[in-house]
């Protein structure tokens, strides 16, 4: 195995394929990448048994084909200290040595065989293959990811739900306290659904934000193959069913309050510094135009709150919620205007953003209440 290529081209590739690789991988193969040589291309795959992805670049004066499994440590460090320049690597396929060579010099180091790295899994025969737009694919998983859990006990929780419908694809994500759901118009009638690990979902994002064509979607019971221009992304999908997201959306909530977002977001931000570190809680007073936030830590002796203006002519409510919840939101709704629907202080509010004109997709945020100690 012997051929050139671009040092920051092999860069960018392997430290994008890195990312996969964990940090506690169960079989010493998995900390290395696998590099396969064939027809003028460098196929590169990472794998940590759940999320494998496989990556490719072309290369130049290729003397003969075959596969090496390289230590990850020893390669990114290696090409972290060249400046662009073309690089010869060539393999000894009788002990697996690596050697690198470049104008001005020249390293060795001890690969492995690739023979043992894990094989991609099989995908049964009733698979569902689909397109999705780029766009819809980068705005569902950006704007649901944050509201993924981290829990060992509700593992259908630390994922993003891809639920198809008949002329509709919802993304959700939830963690019992908050709660996003991203629903977007597309042709067909598919009914299906699967929840995509948060990992790989992050992987994928930033992928992603390099393609412009559609990106090839197939998936089984098991697992997702996501085919990219220069990459492919497989994991396997979390078991189980996910919870009935819908039941926790209130269906009536009289009380719309219309606000600067900006304004809003940076209020909670000043009023916060005051709240009690354990729950963040923020007391919100809504009446006659008027939002007045509030936050204390009878411990210290910390208060603050300030009045925001905003759009609402309803009764007066007054509703607590956690603070970096709150920013959470915010932070991830687009528009410069919001708008919050309550119905009281016991039940959820809604936070929507407010467009201009009609929209093909919709964003729905959700916020459970706190308790607001009289």
């Amino acid at each position: 195995m012997k051929f050139s290529v671009s040092s920051s081209a092999l860069l960018s590739l392997l430290a994008t394929a890195g990312k996969v690789i964990s940090n506690k991988s169960t079989l010493p193969i998995l900390d290395y990448f696998c590099l396969v040589l064939k027809e003028g291309r460098l196929q590169v795959t990472t794998s940590d048994l759940e999320t494998t992805m496989i990556g490719s670049i072309e290369v130049e004066n290729v003397e003969s084909e075959g596969a090496i499994a390289a230590p990850v440590k020893q390669m990114l460090d290696l090409l972290k200290e060249f400046p662009e320049m073309p690089l010869t690597i060539s393999v000894d396929d009788s002990n697996w040595e690596i050697t690198v060579n470049w104008k001005s010099g020249s390293l060795s180091f001890p690969g492995a065989s690739a023979v043992s790295y894990p094989e991609l899994p099989e995908f049964s025969n009733d698979k569902c293959e689909i397109a999705l737009d780029v766009d819809t694919l980068v705005n569902g998983i950006n704007k649901t990811i944050f509201a993924t859990a981290d829990d060992n006990f509700r593992p259908q929780m630390n994922g993003v739900y891809f639920n198809f419908e008949p002329g509709k694809l919802t993304f959700v994500a939830t963690d019992a306290h908050k709660l996003v759901k991203y629903a977007v118009e597309r042709e067909g009638d598919l009914t299906t659904a699967f929840i995509l690990p948060k990992k790989p979902a992050n992987l994928l994002k930033s992928a992603l934000l390099k393609e412009d064509e559609e990106i090839r979607m197939s998936f089984d019971a098991n697992n997702v193959r996501f085919e990219l221009k220069n990459a492919t992304f497989v994991c396997r999908l979390i078991e189980g069913s996910y919870p009935n997201y819908n039941a926790v959306i209130p269906t009536n909530n009289p009380n719309k309050v219309l606000v600067d977002r900006i304004e809003l977001l940076n209020g909670i931000k000043r009023v916060a510094i005051c709240s009690n570190p354990t729950t963040n809680l923020i007391r919100m007073d809504i009446a006659q135009n008027r939002i007045n936030l509030t936050a204390q830590d009878i411990d210290f002796s910390l208060s603050a709150n300030e009045t925001i203006s905003c759009s609402y002519d309803g009764a007066p409510i007054t509703i607590g919620f956690k603070s970096t919840f709150l920013v959470e939101i915010l932070s991830n709704i687009d528009t410069p205007t919001v708008v919050i629907e309550l119905a009281d202080s016991t039940r959820a509010g809604v936070f929507k953003p407010v467009y201009d004109d009609k929209q093909a997709s919709e964003t729905l945020m959700l916020i459970m209440p706190m308790m607001i100690n009289a």
